[in-house]
């Protein structure tokens, strides 16, 4: 299967795809038009584009990428270098951040970080974590943010809030950890459980949330042999169920279970899962 990858630009995704051939990113021009038009359909806007632009035949080539009704098909795509020609000819006053948040990309510490998660799975490394246990979730926290933080996979000796709530205070963390490491992961409500004690517990000074959804789906795919589709959860969604969550569960439960799938081996769901992941962290600008 083609190795895919999403980025957001303001909630709009614009996928890319790799071609082993070129060893090089291509990105989707109809999703570029989108992220700078907000055009209801970019497809018939971006084939306007191209057939008044000629010359943009020249550097488009076209690669399989999967559409919104789940089947492959050929797409406008194009690498990096010829974004600046593409984006002179969408009228757009976006264009300038558009750039500039394409070029940060490949040299932003998330990026880096969700490159190393990425290389989790790939690596077959993922298959060594310890599951449903303080030391595992340490150990995904070391490897995907290593040599990023000085922290990485080290629990926090500091107290640290979010939104007005507290986490686990410091030092009584060591004790909290403990008791949720003993706690039952035999059904979902119990697996959902655990995970919304770990997230109050919040072990970590930065990258809890991308640490433990991957701590969660070892769980799912260990006890019920199955995992979540992180794209099929709404982002807005999932943020207002994770902070009723402290109080209730009933929200999140909900979500978990109506996007579970049987297919934990499927790479572009795992790969899709942790681009999702991660753009539930990114903070909504506008």
């Amino acid at each position: 299967m083609r190795k895919t990858s999403i980025r957001f630009f303001e909630n709009i995704p614009v996928r890319a795809v790799w071609e082993e051939e070129a060893a090089k990113w291509y990105f989707c021009a109809t999703d570029i038009a989108e992220a700078l038009t907000k055009s209801k359909n970019s497809r018939v806007y971006w084939a306007t584009i191209k057939r008044r632009n000629p010359e943009l035949i020249a550097i488009c080539k076209q690669l399989k990428l999967k559409a919104k009704d789940g089947k492959f098909y050929n797409t406008d795509v194009l690498e990096e270098k010829d974004l600046n020609t593409v984006i002179a000819l969408i009228p757009s006053k976006k264009s300038d951040i558009f750039l500039r948040w394409m070029r940060n990309l490949e040299t932003s510490l998330d990026e880096k970080s969700k490159k190393k998660a990425y290389e989790l799975f790939e690596s077959g490394y993922i298959d060594e974590i310890e599951v449903g246990t303080t030391k595992g979730l340490k150990q995904i926290h070391g490897y995907i943010f290593g040599g990023l933080y000085d922290f990485a996979g080290q629990v926090r000796t500091c107290n640290i809030a979010k939104g007005g709530f507290a986490f686990a205070p410091a030092m009584y963390l060591e004790d909290t950890l403990s008791a949720i490491d003993q706690l039952a992961e035999n059904t979902l409500e119990e697996i959902v459980k655990k995970y919304v004690e770990m997230n109050v517990a919040h072990p970590f000074m930065e990258g809890n949330g991308r640490s433990t959804r991957i701590w969660l789906d070892l769980m799912l795919k260990k006890n019920l042999g199955v995992c979540v589709d992180w794209s099929a959860i709404d982002k807005s969604d999932y943020l207002a169920a994770m902070k009723k969550s402290v109080a209730d569960g009933t929200d999140l439960f909900t979500l978990v279970q109506g996007a579970l799938t049987k297919d934990t081996q499927n790479r572009e769901i795992i790969m899709k899962g942790i681009d999702y992941s991660y753009y539930y962290e990114e903070i909504d600008k506008g």
